[in-house]
């Protein structure tokens, strides 16, 4: 699907981007989404659970912080995170272009492309400390949503292959951002936290191979 933002001139850097049903197919909103839905409540964004879906929360080692929610299924990993936004403007557009800016500076390439999404990235990225000269291929995508911007990076099956992509693209529409109501300076991170039960020592809501 292309951007839904349509002109006859070159999108502003700081336009909206995000598929045209995005409020009803998502990544929704905490106040678009089914509130008696089970889901696992991460912070800044909720995951609905399905078989052979495996969370990873990526922790930030000197703060402790929870920086990323990874996510293994069906072949594919998918990092998320969620960051604050201005309420009548997009980041994807801006960062978009930053990331192509980094990649190509560590010897990579890129490809921008329409994806389900809107724009996407997929990048050839040389592997570090690999004299061999090898690459890892990945995809970037990112919905401007209310008030929030959720990006998500794709590796496996769903940066290389059409069904791999199907499967890890619906996991990423089924996302759930919550942004709150707590003033934040746009591009800050949404927190993120380990689940209720997983913090306490609990059931994990999280399958058991979950790692925190």
């Amino acid at each position: 699907m292309s951007d839904p933002i349509s002109t006859d001139g070159p999108l502003p850097d700081d336009a909206k981007s995000a598929p045209e049903d995005r409020a009803t197919a998502g990544p929704l909103d905490e106040s678009e989404a089914n509130a008696v839905r089970p889901y696992v409540d991460l912070g800044g964004v909720k995951i609905v659970p399905r078989p052979e879906l495996q969370l990873r929360l990526e922790v930030e080692e000197g703060s402790k912080r929870v920086i990323a929610v990874g996510i293994d299924f069906a072949g594919s990993t998918l990092q998320v995170q969620p960051f604050a936004a201005p309420r009548s403007s997009g980041l994807w557009h801006e960062v978009r272009a930053q990331i192509v800016e980094q990649i190509q500076k560590q010897g990579g390439d890129t490809t921008e492309r329409d994806g389900a999404f809107g724009p996407e990235i997929l990048a050839r990225i040389p592997v570090v400390g690999d004299a061999g000269g090898s690459t890892r291929v990945a995809r970037f995508i990112g919905v401007d949503g209310p008030r929030w911007f959720l990006r998500g990076v794709v590796a496996g099956q769903g940066a290389v292959d059409a069904t791999g992509a199907e499967q890890i693209d619906d996991v990423f529409r089924s996302i759930v951002v919550v942004r709150g109501t707590t003033p934040m300076p746009p591009r800050d991170l949404i927190p993120l936290h380990v689940p209720t039960g997983a913090a306490a020592g609990g059931p994990a809501a999280v399958p058991p191979s979950t790692t925190v």
